[in-house]
């Protein structure tokens, strides 16, 4: 049975409160309903939207952290999109860079299908299996004043690090960006300073 509280925190306001502290950070969203709250706090070229790879938001977030290491990567999907990729802790865990962060939005469903139960509403902590593969920091937000905790970590780069944020299980209206993947690709190349495709 999924234990959820009512006072379970907002994911548009979560996911807000990060990103509007610091507009520099580049952002992998997962597929769904995190990549609206990531569209809804104000679009940029250094927001990398996911549309069809379930599962691969945080292996693309260390790549992209590999691949810049002087930019902090900031991972932000859901409790079900995270479960896709199991693996892809384990090898955040063993690589271990500094400048990754992966927050998980957990509202223990699968809210793309259908709302149908996920494993965290059945008792998988995923923040546990964080800190059995290495994460370096792991913590689980349960209230709106550990928010800004997210925001410290990302920028003291100890990672890599691990947010389980707690939210509740409402979804708001979609906030929709940009669909086409080459478009999306080549804004993001040229926000990074590389030749488009």
């Amino acid at each position: 049975m999924v234990n959820m509280s009512k006072n379970a925190l907002n994911r548009r306001s979560v996911v807000n409160e990060i990103l509007t502290n610091d507009r520099d950070l580049l952002v992998i969203s997962g597929l769904g309903s995190s990549s609206y709250d990531v569209h809804a706090s104000g679009d940029s070229d250094t927001y990398f939207y996911l549309w069809g790879a379930m599962g691969g938001a945080a292996m693309m977030g260390l790549g992209l952290a590999l691949a810049q290491p002087d930019r902090d990567v900031v991972v932000i999907t859901g409790d079900g999109e995270q479960l896709m990729g199991l693996g892809s802790i384990a090898t955040i865990g063993v690589l271990k860079p500094k400048n990754l962060s992966i927050v998980v939005l957990d509202n223990g469903h699968f809210g793309e299908t259908g709302m149908q139960v996920s494993h965290t509403g059945l008792g998988v902590n995923l923040a546990e299996i964080a800190k059995a593969t290495g994460f370096e920091k792991v913590t689980e937000i349960k209230t709106g004043d550990e928010v800004s905790d997210i925001s410290l970590q990302v920028k003291e780069r100890n990672g890599p690090f691990f947010a389980l944020v707690k939210i509740a299980s409402e979804s708001p209206g979609r906030s929709l960006p940009i669909l086409d993947g080459v478009e999306l690709k080549n804004r993001f190349r040229k926000a990074l300073g590389h030749a488009t495709l």
